[in-house]
């Protein structure tokens, strides 16, 4: 445990229970406590218990009554903050029934976190077609955190590693209508979201942003394209308007190397892959899926459910560990920007 942590410990959230989320966050507290905040898990106590012995995890669990006791017991045991689920949970089977379940503790977790209970939330992967049959009305997480967050909030994905950080503008959508549905605006908003969160969140007091371009080697003037010219250059200028040091557009070939990485703190993309396939090559395990401009911290592992490795203790842990000491490093990184 960290001493210079005078944070509340951080929420951890079940994710689908038929998936690798509950093994991997046994497998952060088993291999990683001494350098990570204290975090508790809502889930079901005895179900980790067998699923430790399970995967050959010694992982002691101690349930808790409530967040606060959390930091107590960390060092010795994973503690965890009781929830049921109205079926037992099995290794790789989906079961709908376990929906409301995993939508409520998504709640808690956000109401403990705004009300100064946890410092953050880390969201084990959830499987949407399952909650989607248990009244889930929303695109994904992030959707739904933006709603519990309440109105007029703009959340914006973060993709990091300790080489990257990247923020796509536009996610999932089809590439074919990724240029008609860029606007300078989008650009704007998300760069602007993600300079103040790089200043209170991760301590750069003069962000700096790197615009990749749409098009091969950024449109070449109008020649290949005339989005960069036309809409993501006026963005640039706008951020620096307004005071950001933005600059662009790149040609995003020549984005991403070490010597080119080290004159920015965030990349903006246009598209999801301009965004993820540099994250993970540089480091397909230990990336984090961070949701900026949100009233609140959330982290995520950077991947799915991983159905196919639940119970089977092949699961990597290394995503989870990166997403739980980001997590950390951002609630200290408020905390002192709050001060």
């Amino acid at each position: 445990m960290k001493t210079e942590a005078r944070i509340p410990p951080l929420a951890v959230t079940p994710g689908e229970p038929a998936g690798a989320g509950a093994e991997i966050t046994l497998k952060a507290w088993a291999s990683a406590r001494n350098r990570l905040s204290p975090f508790f898990l809502l889930d079901d106590p005895e179900r980790l218990a067998r699923l430790a012995r399970l995967v050959g995890e010694d992982v002691p669990i101690k349930a808790i009554d409530k967040p606060e006791d959390a930091a107590s017991v960390f060092e010795r045991a994973l503690p965890v903050l009781p929830i049921t689920f109205p079926v037992p949970p099995v290794p790789g089977k989906l079961n709908p029934a376990n929906g409301g379940a995993v939508i409520t503790a998504i709640e808690q977790a956000v109401e403990f976190t705004r009300a100064g209970r946890s410092a953050a939330i880390v969201t084990n992967p959830i499987q949407k077609s399952v909650l989607y049959e248990a009244g889930f009305k929303y695109p994904g997480h992030t959707e739904f955190l933006a709603a519990l967050a309440g109105p007029d909030v703009t959340p914006v994905m973060m993709l990091a590693a300790p080489q990257i950080r990247v923020v796509p503008v536009t996610i999932h959508i089809p590439l074919a209508r990724v240029a008609e549905t860029l606007t300078t605006g989008m650009i704007v908003t998300r760069a602007r979201i993600t300079a103040e969160a790089l200043r209170r969140d991760f301590g750069c007091k003069t962000p700096r942003l790197a615009i990749a371009g749409l098009n091969p080697h950024a449109g070449e003037d109008g020649t290949i394209g005339t989005e960069d010219r036309d809409i993501v250059a006026p963005a640039v200028e706008a951020l620096k308007a307004e005071g950001i040091a933005a600059f662009g557009p790149l040609s995003a070939d020549t984005m991403f190397h070490a010597e080119a990485r080290k004159t920015y703190d965030a990349a903006i993309c246009m598209y999801h892959d301009q965004a993820l396939i540099p994250i993970k090559t540089l480091d397909f395990w230990g990336g984090v899926n961070a949701t900026l401009g949100l009233p609140f911290i959330r982290t995520s592992p950077d991947h799915g459910t991983a159905l196919e490795l639940a119970g089977t203790g092949r699961a990597h842990a290394d995503s989870m560990i990166a997403a739980l000491a980001m997590a950390g490093e951002m609630a200290r990184a408020r905390a002192a920007h709050n001060d």
